[in-house]
């Protein structure tokens, strides 16, 4: 399994509707059987517009399924009217004991 954090700033003015776009995204991982686990968005409380969507995967080749696909690029071509700045992703792996 591995963890991905997905890191966005949001102009202001947009919060709510990078937040319906992120349940939205999360009920399309939802229905789809691709190696998504689970899925949460925080929304850091000392900075406007902030925010880590903190994601579960099985494995490595499930997330850059998912990065390389159709809806991922529509979401990521739309969010640049949205975002303030480019989004930051980092990859946590968890070690087999």
């Amino acid at each position: 399994m591995i963890n991905v954090g997905l890191y966005y700033r949001v102009k202001e003015g947009h919060e709510s509707e990078f937040e319906g776009i992120f349940r939205q995204a999360l009920a399309m991982l939802q229905n789809s059987n691709e190696g998504f686990i689970a899925g949460k968005l925080y929304k850091e409380v000392g900075e406007k517009g902030e925010y880590l969507i903190y994601t579960e995967w099985k494995d490595m080749d499930s997330f850059k399924k998912f990065i390389s696909s159709r809806p991922f690029s529509d979401v990521q071509n739309y969010g640049k009217s949205i975002l303030d700045g480019k989004p930051r992703h980092r990859v946590f792996k968890e070690e087999n004991s």
